[in-house]
């Protein structure tokens, strides 16, 4: 089984994806590997079965995902994103991070959906941009160090749209 993604698919690795194309390859090696065709195959072939629907499965959530995807073409490259133990970030953008944080905070106080659907524009903005600049670090200029920042910020971007998501729960 091939480490590398896009190979299983028979793709370009490149951040920038035809999402189509992804989403053919998908469905032809599910077709190819699922379980349900191997049901009356023996021991050794149904494990292999599920092994490589994992594998296909587990390889299309991660090119699917703009944050994955960036960190997989990274790790390709030799680049240790390390965003567990890396999290230092431009002051400003940490400044940012905290207003957004302390806007959600009011919004969910006031039980503003109005302004928590303002807050999910305005970093849906933000995180377009950010991914247009991961694909052309990565793929224009083969700039893995600056395209790991990036997504170092994407992350943080991720996480904040994941609470606003968890706000909207929360006022309802």
């Amino acid at each position: 089984m091939t480490r590398n993604h896009f190979e299983l698919f028979d793709l370009a690795s490149s951040y920038a994806l035809d999402a189509e194309q992804l989403e053919h390859s998908y469905k032809e090696l599910q077709s190819l590997v699922h379980p349900d065709r191997y049901a009356q195959a023996a021991d050794a072939e149904r494990r292999a079965s599920m092994q490589w629907t994992t594998r296909v499965n587990e390889a299309y959530r991660t090119l699917k995902d703009p944050v994955q995807r960036a960190k997989h073409i990274l790790e390709l490259h030799g680049i240790d994103v390390a965003f567990e133990t890396n999290t230092q970030m431009p002051p400003d953008f940490l400044m940012q991070q905290l207003e957004t944080r302390e806007q959600l905070e009011e919004a969910i106080q006031k039980k503003d959906a109005g302004f928590l659907d303002s807050l999910r524009g305005n970093l849906g903005g933000k995180r377009k941009l950010l991914e247009t600049q991961i694909g052309e670090s990565i793929d224009a200029r083969k700039d893995y160090a600056a395209a790991a920042n990036l997504v170092r910020k994407l992350m943080f971007m991720q996480k904040i749209e994941d609470e606003i998501d968890a706000a909207y729960e929360a006022i309802e």
